[in-house]
């Protein structure tokens, strides 16, 4: 029987460019969020970008707008994820998300099962996120309410506005 491990997007344009004083804070923290991530327990694999200090993942942006950036991420479990998410310091930059990101009016957050071993591209996260966008949640795209596993984001403010 096939392992299966959960994939996740994050998108969302910031409000000023990377190097700009408005995201200096967000931008300073990224390294010590994702290098955090990477040592949680379940954690299984992370796009990176160019590793130069202070860049996090923003490299990666979407279409040609580099402010819109993506955060791609697998993990071994539901429960995995939802620690990191809800229970480490991360929570208190997605609590804060609004200070740096702009409002979005599409669905910005997408999760999917993936075959363990594989490493999802950011073109097919995107596909996936359409995907959601277009018919909602299913078993080929969906967000936290398709889990039923999933608890935490009930009480956690996860609104599908700015970015998480």
């Amino acid at each position: 029987m096939t392992q299966y491990h959960l994939a996740e997007l994050n998108v969302g344009r910031l409000i000023a460019p990377t190097d700009d004083p408005r995201v200096a804070e967000f931008m300073g923290a990224l390294d010590r969020i994702n290098g955090m991530g990477k040592r949680m327990p379940g954690f299984v694999w992370m796009m990176e970008g160019s590793g130069e200090p202070g860049t996090g993942n923003t490299e990666n942006s979407i279409g040609d707008d580099p402010q819109f950036v993506a955060n791609l991420t697998v993990w071994e479990d539901v429960a995995s994820l939802e620690k990191f998410v809800w229970q480490t310091v991360h929570r208190q930059f997605y609590d804060r998300r609004q200070e740096w990101f702009e409002i979005l009016g599409d669905m910005h957050f997408v999760m999917w099962w993936v075959p363990a071993g594989h490493e999802p591209t950011l073109d097919e996260a995107l596909a996936r996120l359409e995907h959601l966008r277009a018919h909602g949640d299913s078993d080929h795209a969906f967000g936290w309410a398709h889990l039923p596993q999933a608890q935490m984001w009930k009480t956690r403010n996860c609104g599908q506005g700015a970015a998480a």
